[in-house]
């Protein structure tokens, strides 16, 4: 940690908020990004402050011009946090109250039907070689299957090293996820062959430490680097996008992936009762609702399940209103 990036009033709290979180095994590198703003805030509004007082809270939580709502609730949310930890050591501080702003509308995930899935990784298929990135075109068709197949998040995909990838047992390992969880994922064997020949290609003297899909510099692909060639492909694939917060979105692949077993499950006849914690600790979730969330959104999706999902399993279904796990 670069303590020289703190020198508001706040730096030392900061930097011992910061060390905390870090050492029960938390990353924190993005909510530090952010107090490293609030502390340049402080230094240039408020350098005498001693305490965190509501009108430093409320200043800096108020929207700012084209802010989203969910980006002004993620910073309100970090600076409750870091409120909560100055109470903690003595130190008196205004705790904004748990949901102060609201969320906005709630984001109702887009299922991709297969005809959607063949379209789009067809176009996958038909990325060129680029000079500028002379891999994207064997990364891209291996990079967006892997994150439907494996039901996996986006950054879980982008941030795969080497080491990660065990190309002789076909499994994956995610370290430090949402909620800093680590968790094994077996592959298919067709992917897991994939994964086998793209690595002949792209790994040819692999270290364990580089990034398995490498931008320029042999670093991990930026998340806008990722998106920018989804939307090309979605574009291509004939698939309507409905603007910036509207969808489909990258993540959506982890939700059709999930609806799709249970589908394939219901119509077998499964006990869910018995596949839905293997579900839950495929995709990595902290408790049993979130993947039970599923159960609502197959049901929607696909409504001739709806009487057989419900009739089965009425104690379920009133459960799923929401999943905040899954919101992003």
């Amino acid at each position: 940690m670069n303590s020289d990036r703190y020198t508001g009033p706040f730096k030392n709290y900061i930097l011992g908020h910061i060390a905390l979180k870090q050492a029960v095994g938390y990353k924190y590198e993005t909510d530090a990004a952010h107090l490293a703003r609030f502390d340049r805030f402080t230094l240039e509004r408020y350098p005498e402050a001693t305490t965190l007082t509501k009108v430093i809270v409320l200043d800096w939580c108020s929207k700012k011009a084209h802010e989203t709502q969910a980006n002004q609730c993620t910073r309100a949310s970090i600076l409750r946090q870091f409120g909560i930890y100055l109470n903690r050591v003595g130190v008196a501080a205004y705790v904004l109250p748990k949901g102060y702003y609201p969320t906005g509308a709630t984001y109702v995930p887009y299922i991709y039907s297969a005809d959607e899935l063949q379209r789009f990784f067809a176009e996958t298929d038909r990325c060129r070689y680029c000079y500028e990135c002379p891999d994207r075109h064997l990364i891209m068709p291996l990079f967006f299957r892997m994150i439907y197949t494996c039901g996996l998040r986006v950054s879980e995909a982008r941030l795969l090293t080497v080491a990660d990838v065990d190309l002789e047992q076909g499994i994956l390992s995610v370290h430090h996820s949402k909620k800093d969880n680590s968790r094994l994922v077996p592959m298919s064997d067709e992917l897991a062959e994939r994964c086998r020949s793209y690595a002949r290609q792209v790994h040819l003297y692999p270290s364990a430490t580089e990034p398995f899909f490498p931008a320029l510099g042999r670093k991990p692909m930026t998340l806008t680097n990722v998106y920018h060639n989804f939307r090309r492909f979605l574009w291509r694939a004939g698939i309507s996008h409905g603007g910036k917060g509207k969808g489909p979105r990258i993540h959506d692949f982890r939700h059709t992936y999930a609806c799709h077993c249970l589908k394939q499950w219901v119509l077998q006849g499964r006990d869910l009762a018995a596949y839905l914690p293997v579900l839950k600790t495929y995709l990595g979730h902290d408790s049993f609702a979130e993947t039970a969330y599923y159960l609502r959104l197959t049901a929607d999706v696909f409504p001739d399940l709806t009487l057989k999902l419900e009739g089965r399993y009425p104690d379920l279904i009133p459960m799923l209103e929401r999943a905040e796990d899954e919101a992003d």
